[in-house]
């Protein structure tokens, strides 16, 4: 198996000695290609070939290419990384006589020794080929067409060069110049690279600089498709990198465009960057560059009340919250919309509680019980026996936690929870209603308006199930969960006992961190 890499200085030329996948991508002006090489999907690795150095231009360039050698076994990349779903599907398009590659973002986890979310193929098949390969696969899409195979629970997306092809001819805004030595077998993979939106899914990047950059200019990219605004923001957000200042400028100019996109694509959007383990970062960043006031105005206007620059580097209760999420999912380990977004029920959850604190401040005690109360199944009296053995200190930085209160009575502190649950609900449901999102930021007149709710109605019903026990009481058979080993099966899949346990923890570990008790400790110690 190959795989296409832009590195720093030239194009790489292959010379290979049996099947391989490979993909070559575009190069810059004074860019280069490196080309991974690995077996083919079932060969050993010990048969693994590689590319070899040579010299050439390219027309109207005077720079010489610089050629590099690498193998699989450089990057550290073997078959066994590739997830078994994709390699069936290449075994069966290779066996049928198409080139199969993998492309994209799974290249680049690969090679940055990340779990990919998803692997992507890219065959010389025609879409009606691929289906005819398949017994349970169907072509999704209008503008993108590709082939959703399924193979048992999971689907893996497939892409013909010739849709890619037929796309690349209807582009006016500017030309594909050819390289010498590129014959029409790798002019049609180079070729391919231009339709990818950034250079790290084109696998052209810089690790060291830690930039993403775009294929082609960044107004021309965004402007085709507004997505990959949030694709960027996602991306950067999930490697720590960067945007360079062109690409910095049109996220923010072209930003409002994004509400042309479906509902749908915003929500799974959204999911990406909330549920596999970059939610803090990808909230920063969208604040950062101004789509957070247009995606969720009500958690922008949040981040306003508290003064929060759009480079701030403090934190708060809100993306304390989705930093301890984070330390539990990853692209591997997603969480469920129920409680954020998207496939993940968490998040959506996460916020409508979050926003039920910023609207009536509660003492530690009362969410501590509450998140009891919602792990148990709704047991009241079992939450407040344990929350009032909790001693550990909180987080007095929270402005959402209010100051002691007169909770001696358990009556008096069940009132309080059951307050707290209401509150949850009707944030939820405020977060639904368009009339409600787009008077988030009327105290704001410099922010622009935004009514877009994409919440779907499945997500929202979800959402509310998890908090629905506090207020009916304990559920009957439910079964809380005990240990502290999640099931990120369960959970991907929006089982309740684990979204509710989950849950549980991220707030247990926002209020009460382990560093102010580590810190309380040691002051014990040494007293």
């Amino acid at each position: 198996m190959a795989i296409g890499v832009h590195g720093l200085s030239s194009r790489s030329y292959l010379t290979v000695r049996r099947s391989l996948i490979h993909c070559v991508h575009k190069v810059r002006h004074r860019s280069s290609v490196a080309v991974v090489e690995l077996p083919p999907v079932g060969v050993p690795e010990e048969e693994e070939t590689h590319f070899t150095r040579s010299d050439g231009t390219v027309k109207g360039d005077s720079k010489a290419f610089e050629w590099k050698k690498l193998s699989s076994k450089d990057l550290g990349i073997t078959t066994s990384m590739i997830a078994s779903p994709t390699r069936y599907v290449l075994n069966i398009l290779k066996n049928k006589g198409y080139e199969v590659y993998l492309v994209g973002g799974c290249v680049r986890d690969l090679i940055l020794k990340r779990t990919p979310k998803d692997f992507d193929i890219i065959t010389s098949a025609e879409l009606k080929e691929v289906v005819r390969a398949f017994l349970r696969c169907e072509v999704v899409g209008k503008q993108f067409p590709i082939c959703h195979v399924h193979v048992n629970d999971t689907i893996v997306e497939v892409s013909s060069f010739s849709t890619i092809g037929k796309r690349i001819g209807k582009r006016i805004d500017y030309t594909l110049r050819r390289p010498l030595d590129c014959d029409d077998h790798d002019y049609i993979r180079w070729s391919n690279c231009w339709q990818r939106d950034f250079t790290i899914n084109g696998l052209m990047f810089d690790p060291y600089a830690e930039i993403v950059r775009t294929i082609i200019p960044a107004n021309m990219s965004f402007a085709e498709d507004s997505a990959r605004i949030l694709r960027g923001v996602r991306i950067a957000a999930r490697l720590g990198f960067r945007f360079p200042r062109d690409i910095a400028y049109s996220v923010r100019e072209l930003s409002r465009t994004v509400l042309r996109l479906f509902k749908g694509r915003i929500f799974m959007e959204i999911n990406y960057m909330l549920a596999y383990g970059s939610g803090e970062a990808s909230l920063r960043l969208l604040w950062r560059y101004g789509l957070l006031e247009i995606l969720l105005p009500i958690q922008a206007a949040y981040l306003v009340s508290q003064g929060f620059q759009r480079h701030d580097k403090r934190s708060n209760m809100l993306l304390s919250l989705f930093s301890n999420l984070d330390k539990l999912v990853a692209p591997d380990r997603p969480c469920h919309n129920s409680l954020c977004y998207g496939n993940n029920i968490k998040e959506v959850g996460m916020l409508a509680f979050h926003k039920a604190l910023v609207d009536q401040p509660r003492h530690p005690l009362v969410v501590a019980a509450f998140c009891l109360a919602v792990h148990n199944g709704g047991s009241l009296s079992e939450a407040v026996e344990i929350a009032r053995r909790i001693s550990q200190p909180h987080d007095h930085s929270f402005s959402e936690l209010s100051e002691p209160q007169d909770l001696d009575s358990d009556e008096s502190l069940i009132d309080e929870i059951m307050g707290l649950a209401a509150s949850v609900k009707s944030a939820l449901i405020n977060m639904t209603d368009e009339r409600f999102v787009s008077q988030a930021m009327s105290k704001y007149p410099q922010a622009p308006y935004s009514e877009l709710v994409f919440i779907p109605l499945s997500s929202f019903l979800r959402a509310s199930k998890i908090f629905e026990c506090v207020g009916k009481g304990c559920e009957e058979g439910f079964v809380s969960k005990r240990g502290s080993i999640i099931d990120y099966q369960f959970l991907a899949m929006g089982n309740l006992q684990e979204v509710r346990h989950v849950f549980a923890r991220i707030v247990f570990d926002s209020v009460y961190p382990l560093s102010l008790v580590r810190e309380n400790n040691s002051i014990s110690q040494n007293s």
